[in-house]
């Protein structure tokens, strides 16, 4: 089992990337082509406490997207949250030609600044490693502009005006970032579409395999299986269908409950049970929310005898 080394200071990034020392001890741009990953951590997973933001090109290997796999000769962002455990596996000799840029900012740089909470807000910084971004030249331009201009301010001595202008570029850069995404879980409809036929057989095979104990199906669990995280399954079936995971399944179970209780005689209680409710009354508020009607009540509209 790879070891999990834990990194609290940016310099120590730069020291197991064999780089200088960073010149501001909060926030750092690195160039991708100058990393060299020293021998004793190539196979170490890693835990940053501070943001990680890359995009690189030409990197040996392949990164998973949903249930697809696809090259790193574009380019590719990441974003990684602090505390978050991540690994990749490398080949044996680096790309001569790898390229593009690393940001790291460590949290404190947001003190006394909004963007200290909002950043929270950017759910793509909980997206696993391999639900990468993919930019276009364009895309990657615009990203590219935004270094540049905290990579000046950077450079100079940071001073209030200074910081205050470098956040002002990060905040940007996340916007852009969202909206790439966005348009990612568009254009890749294809993979989207097949990823809900997939998650309505799962759902399928969820009460035709289990037991009513094991409960109601959670994102999590649907997630697992369809090789993403539960954030990003939940952020693309938004974009595709205009709901949540969670608001999917629960359309799912009450579809199901419908069913069951149009043409069996199973009691409202057996039916929560079998649907994998712990409590027949949560069963029935959720019912009633969606339906406007109780259970009892919609059976009455098919037997109303």
């Amino acid at each position: 089992m790879a070891s999990i080394q834990r990194l609290k200071t940016i310099s120590e990034f730069h020291r197991t990337r064999g780089l200088t020392p960073p010149e501001h001890p909060l926030i750092s741009i690195v160039n991708y082509a100058e990393v060299q990953m020293l021998p004793e951590y190539n196979n170490c997973q890693w835990v940053f406490d501070f943001y990680f933001i890359s995009l690189k090109k030409n990197i040996a290997g392949k990164i998973r997207y949903g249930q697809q796999s696809y090259d790193f000769d574009e380019g590719v962002m990441f974003f990684i949250g602090p505390g978050q455990v991540f690994g990749l596996e490398r080949p044996t000799e680096a790309p001569s030609n790898k390229s593009g840029w690393m940001l790291l900012i460590h949290p404190d740089f947001f003190w006394n600044n909004s963007l200290a909470k909002e950043i929270k807000k950017y759910e793509y910084f909980g997206y696993a490693i391999h639900e990468a971004l993919f930019v276009s030249k364009k895309e990657e331009d615009t990203m590219m502009g935004i270094i540049k201009t905290i990579e000046q301010e950077y450079h100079s001595n940071i001073d209030k005006f200074s910081q205050r202008i470098i956040i002002s570029q990060i905040e940007t850069l996340l916007n852009y970032s969202e909206r790439f995404y966005n348009r990612q879980f568009i254009t890749r409809q294809r993979a989207g579409h097949q990823l809900l036929d997939k998650l309505e057989e799962l759902f399928v095979a969820y009460f035709k395999d289990t037991e009513p104990s094991n409960g109601l199906p959670t994102v999590q669990y649907f997630a697992d299986r369809l090789n993403v995280s539960p954030k990003y399954l939940s952020n693309m079936l938004k974009a595709l269908t205009g709901q949540t995971a969670q608001q999917l399944i629960h359309e799912q179970l009450i579809e199901l409950a419908k069913q069951k209780l149009s043409i069996t005689t199973l009691t409202v209680s057996e039916i929560a049970y079998e649907l994998g409710f712990e409590h027949s009354q949560s069963f029935s508020k959720l019912f009633k929310s969606k339906t406007n009607l109780s259970p009892l009540e919609f059976r009455k509209s098919f037997h109303p005898n």
